[in-house]
């Protein structure tokens, strides 16, 4: 039975998350809706992670085994074609039948979306979170942001009633983007080029080997605190400290972030 790793992209705002749930439609419900009618059976749909109601993702990672034989071009279109236009599969390709899309992921990449401008444009209110002016302190909040890159326990930074074994993770890359940014690196931040970002579009960045429940959401707010001067940059450290959640700033809202990629050894 040949089995397929599939490469979502969708809005998740109308959407109860990526997990199947007993109430709401999920990303997760839709696939395998889909692989159903496709293969004439129940296809159990894997996914990476577990975006929550209102998260996008632009490389969502999913595994699905399919018994009718085809190519991975065709299953692409098939699957599109059963699903709503706000969820895509823009690409397949046939792996082992051991491919487990969440325990084999070496690495996941997550952006979150800021306008620091008084007035939201209407074609960013499902996109960023709104956050009027003053202007945040963006200096500070890369160099408060740079400080979570390592090996930390990130208990402070979870969702309340989590349940899991450690709160430790590694992160590899935690930065600030702004507006302007001349590095080649941040041209595909977002769909459109940088040089096109308005003033006071900003966009945090954040690569790790995993992450907790809520936690890129609560780094943000965190983030947001220090750009509004309520803190010093070196508060971050004292909230990874106390390994307290009541410690942190809040957390931000999911229309702003996007699980960005899934990297694979």
């Amino acid at each position: 039975m040949p089995t397929f790793k599939l490469t979502l992209a969708y809005d998740g705002t109308d959407f109860v998350g990526w997990q199947r749930q007993a109430a709401g439609v999920s990303i997760q419900g839709l696939l395998e809706d889909a692989c159903r009618e496709l293969d004439g059976r129940e296809v159990p749909v894997t996914g990476a992670g577990r975006t929550d109601a209102g998260v996008h993702a632009l490389g969502q990672v999913a595994g699905a085994s399919i018994v009718r034989r085809m190519r991975a071009a065709s299953l692409v279109s098939a699957i599109n074609a059963r699903l709503p236009d706000s969820v895509r599969v823009v690409d397949a390709s046939e792996v082992a039948g051991t491919f487990q899309p969440r325990f084999h992921a070496r690495s996941k990449t997550y952006r979150y979306r800021i306008w620091n401008r008084d007035v939201l444009s209407p074609f960013e209110r499902r996109y960023a979170w709104h956050l009027p002016a003053p202007e945040l302190d963006v200096e500070a909040m890369a160099a408060a942001a740079s400080l979570l890159e390592g090996r930390h326990d990130f208990a402070s930074m979870q969702s309340v009633g989590s349940d899991v074994g450690s709160t430790e993770r590694t992160v590899f890359s935690s930065r600030i983007i702004e507006a302007g940014d001349p590095s080649p690196e941040a041209w595909s931040t977002a769909w459109q080029p940088w040089k096109d970002w308005p003033p006071g579009f900003i966009v945090y960045e954040v690569s790790g080997d995993g992450f907790l429940r809520h936690m890129v959401r609560t780094i943000v707010g965190t983030l947001a605190e220090v750009g509004r001067g309520r803190h010093p940059v070196a508060w971050v450290r004292d909230v990874l400290d106390a390994k307290n959640r009541s410690r942190a700033g809040p957390t931000a809202p999911a229309e702003g972030l996007f699980l960005v990629r899934v990297d694979y050894p």
